[in-house]
Parts: structure tokens; C-alpha cells; sequence
């Protein structure tokens, strides 16, 4: 079987392992800046194709014609996507014979959209999945192969999840390899009333607020963890927030009380424990070094 992969994200890494022997071609976002330094920086797809000794292409958009003819030329069965970070369009999943599939980081039709693993932990949800769709030209919207479920943690962050989620994609890759050369395999159309959508993040999501409730913030710190980074405000300077727990204690909101293993802090309806904390144009402390720093005692207020 040939197979055309396209992906970016540290999601997908996996999955192309698991396909490699079968790759004729990975497709994947060009290097973009990141870090301090804003230097340009390789996607984990094209990372893992290079190590692999795999061919790469790097097109701004999938539908640039260099990469049509190059995909033609091809000739693939299949084409495999997994957090590419682009909608393919049907020109493209047409030239497959047996079109595209596409590892998504949810149960579908929940949390169709960029960002279905943060959107799930930010809602508080219990469950989550990897779907492997047929493809169409929407958003997540084609048929469902199938759908591996698993449960999320009460205290798993987003890089945590995302790590075994990718695990899980990896091995439907591997297993439903041959059903997919195969064809014939059963597949389910989405119920489109029971679809819900996961927008893009935005770095000012990630900031917690006191006058909201502990478990939202919570949830909100463990959905934006470690990327984009969950920030609070103390004193009016970003204090990035690198490990925390959740605490029932309560008090005035942006109070800091007696009890943390760190620096507990009260927000509405509960409280969270900083346990790791980087504050603005600082290192990496402790949340306990924090409130030494601040020489902060139980009472005072961290607004």
C-alpha cells in the first residue's frame, strides 16, 4: 500500500511511525519561528520523516499545484492525515484510490475543529477518544471508521492527554492498515445535531481568573498546559503557572491561605495550589519560594 501522510503536530508523530514502511511521501507545515529567539523551528512530523529518511514536502497551503502534480505523480492508495493543521480539498482526496483518512483527537462528532484535546479538558469532560473519519470536504464532518475511547484524568494536563492520545492513534495507524488497503469497511455518518466545535486557542484563554470558579480555572490551566501556558496575575505581572492542584479551601477571592504544599490561592468557589510557577522576566520557582519572594503570608492579596 501507498501512502501519502500529512501531518504536523506531535499528535501525528506516532501514527507515522506506525505507517512508515508504507509512505511514499509526508506532507507536513513548513518550519515556522518559535522560542525566544523566534528562530524557525521543524514541525514533529518533519522531525521524525527525516529520521526515518523519509521524503518531505513543505507547501504553504495543500492545495498549491507544485504539490497536486507531485501527489499524482504518486499515484497513492491512501492518502493519511493526523493533526495537519489544513482542510483538504476534494481535488486533492480524489486522487487517492482509496481517498483520505483522517486520525482525529476526539469522539466525533464532539470537538470537530484545531483543538479537540484542549476543548475537552477545558470543558471538564471525563472521556475522550481518537476517531479515524473518511474525509470530505468539511471539517471533520466525514464518515467514522472508528472511534478508540479512553478516560481523562482529573489532574491530566493537555500535553499529558495529547501524549497518549497520539500513542492510541499510533496504534489504529497500525492496526486498521490492512482493512484500509482492504476497502469495503463499514462506516457510520455523524450526527451533525450532536456536533460540537473546537476553535482555535487563543493565548488570552490561558489566563486564570480569581473571580472565576477554582474548578473552571482548574480545568483552564490543565487545557492550556504546557501550550500556549496558563498565566495568572499577581500583582498585575503574568506569573506563568507550571504545576498546580486543585484545592477545595476557600476565602476571599485572590487571597492567598494557609494549607498549600505551595502557594494556595483562592478563587471563587474553591482554590488552587501553585505549586510551580515562572513569574515575568524571572526563572522557574516553586510556588513556596514565590510566596517567600513576595514575603506573602496567609491573608494577603495576590491582586
Amino acid at each position: 500500500m501507498k501512502i501519502v501522510f500529512f501531518g504536523s503536530g506531535e499528535f501525528a508523530a506516532p501514527a507515522l511511525r506506525a505507517v512508515a514502511a508504507h509512505v511514499a511521501l509526508v506532507v507536513t507545515q513548513p518550519d515556522r519561528p518559535s522560542g525566544r529567539g523566534l528562530r524557525p523551528q521543524a514541525s514533529s512530523v518533519r522531525r521524525v520523516a527525516e529520521e526515518l529518511g523519509l521524503p518531505v514536502a513543505t507547501p504553504e497551503r495543500a492545495g498549491a499545484e507544485e504539490l497536486l502534480r507531485w501527489v499524482k505523480d504518486l499515484a497513492p492508495d491512501l492518502l493519511l492525515v493526523a493533526a495537519y493543521g489544513q482542510i483538504l480539498k476534494p481535488d486533492l482526496l480524489a486522487i487517492a484510490k482509496q481517498g483520505g483518512v483522517n486520525l482525529h483527537g476526539s469522539i466525533l462528532p464532539a470537538y470537530r475543529g484545531a483543538a479537540p484535546i484542549q476543548r475537552a479538558i477545558l470543558a471538564g469532560e471525563t472521556e475522550t477518544g481518537v476517531t479515524l473519519m473518511q474525509m470530505d470536504e468539511g471539517m471533520d464532518t466525514g464518515d467514522v471508521i472508528h472511534t478508540g475511547r479512553l478516560p481523562i484524568g482529573p489532574d491530566e494536563t493537555y500535553g499529558e492527554l495529547q501524549t497518549r492520545l497520539a500513542e492510541m492513534a499510533g496504534e489504529l495507524a497500525r492496526a486498521w492498515l490492512p482493512k484500509l488497503a482492504a476497502g469495503g469497511y463499514l462506516r457510520t455518518p455523524q450526527r451533525g445535531d450532536l456536533a460540537s466545535l473546537a476553535l482555535k486557542v487563543h493565548k488570552s484563554e490561558a489566563e486564570l481568573s480569581f473571580d472565576r470558579a477554582a474548578r473552571s480555572e482548574y480545568n483552564r490551566f490543565r487545557a492550556f498546559t504546557p501550550s500556549p501556558g496558563a498565566f495568572l496575575r499577581i500583582a498585575g505581572s503574568a506569573t506563568r503557572i507550571s504545576r498546580a492542584r486543585f484545592a477545595e479551601a476557600g476565602g476571599k477571592p485572590g487571597d492567598m491561605i494557609a494549607g498549600g504544599e505551595g502557594c494556595l490561592v483562592v478563587f471563587k468557589d474553591g482554590s488552587i495550589d501553585l505549586l510551580e510557577v515562572q513569574p515575568e522576566g524571572k526563572k522557574r520557582m516553586s510556588g513556596r519560594d514565590l510566596a517567600n519572594g513576595w514575603r506573602l503570608r496567609p491573608g494577603a492579596s495576590l491582586r
